[in-house]
């Protein structure tokens, strides 16, 4: 069974020739003119193979380094994967595993196995922006080239480096550097809005089919994988939004599979080195490779401490060896680019029908975290029928609120389906609030002054922070952890003022906003899933994903408390149905119901549910396990459909947005 089958609503309105006369002729206008601006930069044969010469003769062959290993450095974190292999045998496989929930100390991990790798670095990913991160990983991947490390790196092309000189000058880098493209629209990196509007109209399916995998994999020995591209705010750095986001490093045997995979990928028709691409080899062309451009980065302090924490020895093994876990079988399952074809063969996507079957072998608890709670009609069958068990397993969702999603038009689909999600199904649905109290975060990326606010009011009788100058919230026995008030007082008082992104509803708070991007899975406590997989149909008809499954029960558990902790009444809102009136209530039952299964609009007013936040007080001293719990009303209360949202006429907006985006948005995440 398959864990997903997308589906498109279509409205039941009727056309007539002239409107379908209209459509065609505008189609072809926007067909003519990509076409067109394509044809100004579509390069021969002849041009393609000089563009080749100009890269390879560009690309620098020095190697400074003769050391068998490369000059490596030693690194504890890549000394697990030693040790794995050591203990493995091929009866049982042995392995260390890593929850990175930190996004600073993901970026700090991966910067420490990049200088720790000895043969290869493998890179897949779907974003790859030219901010502080993405840039200092640049440069840690040259680096390691010219120590005499091969560097693959692999980028989709929705969401890859839009700068045509940076691109240009990595196409000829060096000998030891190589940079594909996958399925580039038009041969293209950097397409117009003409190209776009014209690849929906004639090749709607090939335009959305994305490689949304991300590996980084370090001598085939240590592997991450996970929600995080390579952008600031996957790594806590960006000042206005972040993602909560989750990956998980794996060292041991399981990484030559990842290492198979992406062989795959990078063998994959659709794989494009940069250098053929006609814009790119334009550029090529008419000035031969540049230099690249400076990073400047926005915030160079943080890029340093970075880079000096990647080189303490101490720190690493505090931060990452001592948390990671010893674990026997690991299972790694990525959809094959095969899954791209006209055609696919029925094993191109393995990832739905893996998760369908975990699900369906749920006995008592399954928490699910998602950006976008977004379900296809199997995935409604399956947990239909789960519910009509004589004892069904618990399902806890963690998701966005709308105050804190990205993509306002997914989440009116979740929204107005969420009678169904519980009634329908139990779900327990938790949203996440844009700005999380207790949220596993370094702030110091994000706002240097809160490191001169420590400098001028050092903590008193403590010990100093194990990361030097940084604030990891919420982990116990941090010294330097602030306190609930002062966390407020500070985001109040340094972030006043901020502006908001062209994709996020406008909020009453300011500041830094954080929204859910995390992917993951815990079932009865013993088998945890964590990968790119987003639970949506998109994931399942469009992208191409994998997912890391681990049955340990030690490992399950925390990567339930992870959730968990996500869920707590500090960082999300709780979704329970509203106290029923006492008169009409069961015809605004019904009627909420006929408008739900309209295609298209739904604009009763009066939902079943709403959001609650947990008020503690006399008899509520602790928030309960469950909005079933017979004194969820005296603890809990309600905020509204929308918590956080801007009132006003914007608040119609998302009214709107609920009507109309459930009958016609596609999810394109």
């Amino acid at each position: 069974m398959r864990f997903m089958h997308g589906e498109r609503h279509v409205g039941n309105g009727s056309f007539t020739r002239v409107d379908l006369a209209v459509s065609n002729w505008l189609r072809i206008v926007i067909l003519g003119l990509a076409l067109l601006s394509s044809a100004c930069v579509s390069l021969s044969s002849r041009q393609h193979a000089r563009v080749a010469d100009i890269a390879t003769a560009s690309r620098s062959q020095e190697v400074n380094c003769d050391a068998v290993d490369r000059c490596a450095q030693p690194s504890p974190l890549r000394a697990l994967a030693d040790a794995a292999f050591v203990e493995s045998t091929e009866q049982t496989p042995r392995h260390y595993a890593l929850i990175l929930d930190n996004g600073e100390d993901a970026l700090l991990a991966r910067v420490n196995l990049i200088r720790s790798a000895t043969r290869h670095i493998d890179l897949q990913t779907y974003i790859f922006d030219k901010d502080d991160s993405a840039y200092l990983i640049i440069d840690e991947l040259l680096t390691a080239a010219k120590r005499g490390v091969q560097i693959r790196v692999l980028i989709d092309q929705l969401s890859a480096i839009s700068d045509l000189r940076i691109l240009a000058a990595l196409s000829g880098a060096h000998q030891n550097f190589e940079l594909r493209v996958y399925n580039p629209t038009f041969g293209l990196a950097t397409p117009n809005y003409f190209h776009y509007a014209a690849s929906v109209v004639c090749c709607f399916r090939r335009f959305n089919q994305r490689m949304h995998n991300k590996l980084l994999l370090i001598d085939s020995a240590v592997g991450i994988t996970g929600g995080r591209n390579y952008q600031d705010d996957y790594y806590d750095w960006d000042s206005k939004y972040n993602f909560r986001d989750r990956d998980v490093l794996v060292a041991g045997p399981v990484v030559k599979e990842m290492a198979q995979s992406f062989e795959a990928y990078w063998r994959a028709p659709r794989s494009i080195p940069v250098e053929r691409l006609n814009d790119v080899g334009l550029t090529l062309l008419r000035e031969g490779v540049p230099q690249l451009p400076e990073s400047n980065p926005k915030q160079p302090e943080r890029v340093q401490r970075i880079q000096m924490e990647a080189d303490d020895t101490e720190l690493i093994e505090m931060l990452f060896v001592h948390e990671a876990l010893p674990i026997g079988s690991v299972a790694f399952i990525s959809d094959l680019p095969e899954k791209h074809q006209s055609r696919p063969r029925r094993t191109a996507a393995p990832v739905d029908p893996k998760l369908g079957q975990l699900l369906e072998n749920a006995q008592e608890e399954i928490l699910l975290q998602t950006p976008y709670l977004v379900l296809s009609k199997p995935a409604r069958d399956l947990f239909r029928e789960m519910r009509t068990r004589p004892l069904p397993p618990r399902v806890i969702v963690s998701t966005n609120s709308l105050a804190a999603t990205d993509n306002p038009v997914v989440y009116s689909v979740a929204f107005k389906y969420k009678r169904r999600n519980m009634r329908d199904f139990g779900f327990e649905i938790y949203e996440l609030k844009p700005f999380p109290q207790n949220a596993p975060v370094n702030h110091i990326g994000m706002w240097p002054d809160l490191l001169a606010m420590e400098d001028a009011n050092p903590p008193q009788n403590t010990p100093p922070s194990p990361r030097g100058r940084s604030y990891r919230y919420g982990d116990e026995g941090d010294a330097n952890e602030l306190t609930r008030k002062q966390r407020t007082e500070t985001r109040g008082s340094l972030l006043r003022g901020s502006t908001i992104g062209n994709k996020l509803m406008p909020v009453h708070g300011a500041g830094a906003r954080m929204g859910l991007h995390a992917k993951s899975m815990v079932i009865d406590r013993h088998v945890a899933v964590i990968g790119t997989h987003n639970f949506d149909p998109r994931s399942e008809n469009y992208n191409t994903e994998g997912i890391i499954v681990i049955k340990d029960a030690a490992f399950a558990e925390a990567l339930a408390r992870s959730i968990e902790r996500d869920i707590e009444p500090e960082n999300s809102w709780i979704v329970a149905p509203r106290i029923r009136p006492p008169v009409l209530s069961g015809l605004n039952y019904s009627v909420g119901k006929v408008s739900e299964a309209m295609p298209i609009l739904d604009i009763w007013p009066w939902r079943y549910a709403t959001n609650y936040d947990f008020r503690p007080g006399p008899g509520c001293p602790n928030p309960l396990p469950s909005y079933r719990h017979p004194d969820f009303h005296k603890c809990y209360v309600q905020v509204g459909d929308f918590p956080e949202v801007d009132k006003g006429p914007k608040i119609l907006l998302a009214r709107m947005l609920m009507a109309i985006g459930a009958g016609l948005a596609v999810p394109i995440m």
